[in-house]
């Protein structure tokens, strides 16, 4: 026999609206912030490496500690913003891309249960067609579009 209902813990309807109202209170918070790069925007901007963020740390730790040894050719107002904004949406990257991987795990579970509790009607549809039981048949038919008779070479079921 399967193993079946490897998630059987599900939000309530007022979790689930609540959880979405928090993406909505979320995305709309952030707004304000959110640029639509194209790719050749994301390309030419790219992303700084951490060697160049070891320089950006380190200009921003003699900005803070020694001023006089500065340019005055940078708006150092707009710097300590860019860099505070940085280290803010960094932090809430890594929060949402936690999120993001235990969400994707629940539903990873979600779905093998589905798949296999399918697997088991699909059995028994094929029983009960067997039987000639009335609709099942019908159904049968319906479903054997998603198994293939032959497998290409090497491949497995799940």
């Amino acid at each position: 026999m399967a193993i079946t209902n490897l998630n059987n813990t599900h939000l309530s309807a007022t979790e689930a609206n609540a959880a979405k109202d928090a993406v909505t209170q979320l995305e709309t918070a952030l707004a304000v912030i959110m640029v639509n790069l194209l790719a050749a925007d994301r390309q030419k901007y790219g992303s700084i490496n951490e060697q160049n963020k070891l320089l950006v740390n380190k200009i921003q730790d003699y900005h803070k500690s020694q001023p006089q040894l500065q340019t005055s050719q940078i708006d150092w107002d707009e710097f300590d913003k860019d860099h505070s904004s940085r280290i803010l949406i960094e932090g809430l990257i890594a929060r949402l891309e936690s999120l993001l991987v235990k969400l994707n795990n629940a539903k990873i579970l979600h779905d093998y249960d589905n798949y296999q509790a399918a697997l088991v009607d699909y059995a028994y549809t094929n029983f009960m067609a067997g039987t000639g039981a009335a609709g099942y048949e019908i159904k049968l038919n319906d479903l054997k579009q998603f198994f293939n008779k032959t497998r290409p070479t090497g491949e497995t079921a799940i």
